[in-house]
């Protein structure tokens, strides 16, 4: 017999009740405080037992004794077709003569309850360009700067501000699709004056580490959008690849890369200023690149990944110069330091 767990009696203890009350002549009362029931749960296991015997003091199952009437199927699939259809759910219950309750009992099976269950899944595209430099991701992310350390990291809500008046500034960055090897910098804003800065010396950067950038992706912000900006893309020979609007996963690479340099640099401890936290943002980066693991890649760093290719780039690049090329580079002469 499966006994419910919260159970006051089994039907052991209630054969005990009725043969105190019916054989010994124990009175109700007593009978009840001793098993800790009331007199009525008492009276009513001695009336079952005197109509049915030993068999009423059995459990019985809680299923009632008439059920509601079923839902054809054919209805059932009438209404998840015109859900499909984008019908309410109060629209359903009036078309098919229903209550609002069983519709929604039909939909929820269906999965259809939600108005965003009826949008096609969009299917996950992931991509990874063959050679660093290919395409470089930019995006920026808006800093409040601070004069002391906010409620953040001191816990006190009394005073909740970091300093009023300090203003803002702007962290920008930029990583490469297939090394993830990334360049980030902070700056005064994100107007295009700033993001044409970022562009130049992200480029030359990139050249430093023996990447020619060939191709950029950024979203449709107004500095991107500048003609200045895109003036800088053509002086650099660089083609400029803008999102979809309103579609930020297709800079997922970009975007990641903030919600990490946030996590890990921005927040992950206390700084008393903004300046003493915009002093720690080199160290992280270089860590970044040569020492922290990256999911995307295999758990392997940003620069290790981009070893195998660093010789045919800067040959490449010094052809590009007119510069002599070496007949044999060592590998250790081209490990990245910070």
């Amino acid at each position: 017999m499966n006994v419910h767990k919260g159970a006051r009696t089994t039907a052991w203890s209630r054969a005990v009740i009725v043969r105190r009350v019916c054989d010994e002549g124990q009175p109700v009362r007593l009978v009840a405080a001793a098993f800790g029931l009331s007199e009525t749960t008492v009276y009513n296991w001695v009336r079952r037992f005197d109509a049915e015997g030993e068999a009423g003091l059995r459990d019985r199952t809680s299923r009632p004794a008439r059920l509601r009437a079923q839902t054809p199927q054919e209805t059932i699939d009438a209404v998840v077709a015109r859900r499909r259809e984008r019908q309410s759910g109060r629209q359903l219950a009036q078309e098919f003569q229903l209550s609002t309750a069983t519709v929604s009992r039909i939909l929820r099976p269906a999965k259809l309850s939600r108005w965003k269950d009826l949008e096609p899944v969009i299917p996950v595209v992931r991509y990874e360009k063959d050679e660093p430099g290919e395409l470089i991701h930019f995006d920026t992310k808006k800093l409040g700067r601070f004069s002391r350390a906010g409620h953040r990291v001191t816990g006190d809500w009394t005073k909740r501000s970091g300093g009023r008046g300090v203003g803002w500034e702007a962290l920008h960055v930029a990583i490469d699709d297939h090394a993830r090897v990334a360049h980030v910098q902070l700056l005064a804003d994100e107007r295009t004056d700033c993001a044409v800065q970022m562009l130049r010396e992200t480029v030359g950067w990139y050249e430093e580490q023996g990447i020619r950038v060939r191709a950029i992706m950024t979203d449709n912000g107004a500095c991107y959008r500048a003609l200045a900006f895109r003036d800088a893309c053509a002086e650099l020979g660089i083609k400029h690849k803008r999102t979809r609007p309103y579609t930020p996963r297709t800079n997922g690479k970009a975007e990641r890369l903030i919600q990490t340099t946030l996590r890990e640099w921005a927040y992950a401890k206390r700084y008393d200023t903004s300046e003493d936290r915009a002093a720690a943002l080199p160290g992280w980066v270089a860590t970044y690149n040569t020492e922290r693991p990256h999911h995307g890649i295999g758990g392997v760093t940003p620069m290790s990944r981009l070893a195998p290719f660093r010789n045919n780039l800067l040959q490449d690049n010094r052809c590009r110069a007119n510069l002599p090329i070496p007949s044999r580079v060592p590998m250790r002469a081209l490990t990245f330091s910070h």
